[in-house]
């Protein structure tokens, strides 16, 4: 049996946080290369109104099997040494932020290709989504392009 790796957070990821995970990984000699993805909330601008902040929800235990998935997936496509996937739930202000996602290798190559198509499979993949609540207290479901 394997152990589903826990990613949300609830709120926005803290820089500290980051820097922490980073700081963790300089004991790993083995790795010559880390690439990292942060997703920050921009203040868009929709029909006149700014956009405050994104209220993320997930199907949860389905979100958590299906980057179970992927994960296993990358790696076997991959000579990553790991890979680490943090994604906010609930209200993530503008300017903080809502994913992070950190992919580490003995070489660069393979650590950017990596992160880069694990960023973009949790985006077209993973049942979240961002309700954008707007500065005029409305809102509007997110759509990720």
């Amino acid at each position: 049996m394997y152990t589903m790796k826990q990613i949300f957070h609830q709120g926005p990821i803290s820089p500290s946080f980051i820097a922490e995970s980073i700081a963790k990984h300089s004991v790993k000699t083995e790795i010559g290369a880390h690439n990292i993805f942060l997703g920050q909330v921009r203040a868009d601008l929709i029909d006149g109104k700014d956009v405050a902040a994104i209220s993320y929800t997930a199907y949860e235990e389905m979100a958590l099997e299906k980057m179970h998935i992927i994960r296993e997936e990358i790696f076997s496509k991959y000579s990553l040494t790991c890979m680490h996937v943090h994604h906010s739930l609930g209200t993530v202000g503008t300017g903080e932020i809502c994913l992070f996602v950190f992919t580490s290798s003995p070489h660069r190559n393979a650590a950017i290709e990596a992160c880069t198509e694990v960023v973009e499979r949790i985006k077209s993949e993973l049942p979240i989504w961002g309700k954008e609540l707007l500065d005029d207290a409305g809102h509007q479901w997110k759509v990720n392009h």
